[in-house]
């Protein structure tokens, strides 16, 4: 195990699946909080409405019931609207306030009930609570009161008088009601909440399936099980296997480049060495020899060139920075100028703005410098690079186009395929193209382009197109 210098182990990140389990569960856990606290907050503001409705209820029970003598005394009926009223200490009490007086239902004798501050306005409702009490047997309590306002009117305006009803209950009946409700509430949101963190954990081990097999199959790649990453994975994960694939792809082609120069190289060298053998073996004398020993070293040396530059233009990183071609292209004609100054060459651009080239600057420059220079060689008065943004894909970014057009002769459409023949010493090039243009052809290829040749609609010339696709 990798330890610090303090002895103390390094700090890893937690896992993506443990990243998402805890998150989950945190979030699953204060739902269900919040959940619980909202219904139970709920049950007990409906509870308290239906306790006032239901004492409202009995209110209006007494006052369809209840009758007055001419002298305002209280007739009250002997069976009231629920038996818990003719019951002491039962938790279910009825008063009425009149002004020349005070009826209390027989539940009420014992208990020592809150004081009634005095008759309410008619129509005035009021509901109070919790107000504390005394118990029939002398422990404290709450009860929850209401109260209405009312005017009896029955024998004519002269004889009405304003009277108040309170009804009271005992609180313990709703605080039981919310203690069932609240046991059995957590008991299934606990139900519920465990049932989610199962069902939670399964569903991330399925969601997180594809990224366990693009390991294991990165793994298997690694080992050399698998030669890349295969295609059938979720979209998401398409980017991350096609760049893998990529990469693969791109460290297998520069290994195969460099085997092939290198083998490439080695046959080339042969026939200049065998040369000298031949002559050594021969016994040729000092000035033969040093003549034969001139140009084969000659030879071998445009050789060891030409395999270098070839190694050199093949290849490519991934995820390069964007090189700009504007002012790549206008360092290389300042010197394509200076060279064929003689000819009083016009190169022009047709650059659109913010068009960039995704890879190696080296690349870049060796693209159109080759494809200048060939221009410069072949053109009359007139050359003309063209840069605009290439064929486009979703979640990619754009490909690019490169054209360069001349003046010149042009080249025959048989002529093509010579041109861009790859292998050719300088001095053996067809019309003047040779290692350069192999070059672009390599790069192209590197970078899973197209190049086409053909003839400038614009001017008339040899008319080289580069077609780059999206990138990663």
């Amino acid at each position: 195990m990798e330890r610090s210098r303090f002895g103390f182990r390094p700090w890893r990140p937690r896992s993506l699946k443990a990243r998402q389990l805890t998150a989950a569960s945190i979030s699953l856990v204060a739902f269900l909080m919040l959940a619980g606290y909202a219904l139970d907050r709920a049950f007990a503001e409906t509870a308290e409405a239906n306790l006032r409705q239901r004492l409202k209820s009995y209110a209006m029970a007494y006052v369809d019931n209840i009758d007055f003598g001419r002298d305002g005394s209280l007739y009250t009926p002997d069976v009231g609207p629920d038996p818990r009223f003719h019951r002491p200490g039962s938790g279910l009490y009825a008063e009425v306030l009149m002004p020349n007086g005070h009826w209390a239902s027989l539940s009420a004798e014992g208990p020592l009930l809150p004081e009634v501050a005095g008759q309410l306005a008619p129509r005035e409702e009021r509901f109070d609570g919790p107000l504390a009490m005394t118990q029939i047997d002398g422990s404290p309590g709450e009860v929850y009161r209401y109260g209405i306002g009312l005017v009896w009117a029955e024998r004519g305006p002269e004889a009405e008088f304003p009277y108040t009803i309170f009804v009271m209950e005992d609180a313990q009946i709703l605080a039981a009601q919310v203690r069932v409700f609240r046991a059995a509430l957590w008991v299934y949101l606990g139900g519920a909440g465990l049932f989610l963190l199962l069902l939670q954990v399964v569903i991330l081990n399925w969601s997180l399936r594809p990224l366990q097999r693009v390991i294991a199959e990165l793994t298997k790649v690694q080992r050399g099980q698998l030669q890349r990453m295969s295609e059938r994975h979720p979209r998401e994960l398409e980017p991350l296997t096609e760049s893998i694939n990529a990469l693969i792809d791109s460290e297998r082609e520069n290994l195969e480049r460099q085997r092939n120069t290198l083998a490439d190289l080695a046959h080339s060298l042969k026939t200049p060495l065998a040369v000298l053998r031949t002559q050594l073996d021969a016994g040729a004398g000092e000035g033969p020899l040093r003549q034969e020993l001139d140009a084969q070293l000659k030879r071998m040396n445009d050789l060891v060139s030409y395999q270098l530059a070839r190694a050199a233009s093949g290849g490519h990183k991934l995820f390069s920075a964007p090189v700009p071609i504007e002012s790549t292209a206008e360092e290389i004609v300042r010197g394509l100028e200076k060279v064929y100054a003689g000819k009083n060459v016009l190169c022009e651009f047709e650059i659109a703005p913010g068009v960039q080239f995704y890879g190696e600057a080296g690349d870049l420059q060796e693209l159109l410098g080759n494809l200048l220079e060939n221009a410069f060689k072949w053109a009359n008065r007139r050359v003309l690079l063209t840069a605009r943004p290439g064929p486009a894909a979703p979640n990619r970014r754009a490909g690019l186009m490169l054209a360069v057009e001349d003046d010149g002769p042009g080249i025959a459409p048989e002529d093509v395929a010579k041109v861009l023949q790859r292998g050719v010493r300088g001095d053996e090039r067809v019309q003047g193209h040779g290692i350069g243009l192999s070059i672009v052809q390599d790069l192209v290829r590197d970078y899973r382009g197209e190049l086409q040749v053909g003839r400038s609609q614009e001017l008339g010339g040899a008319r080289f197109e580069v077609t780059l696709p999206p990138g990663l």
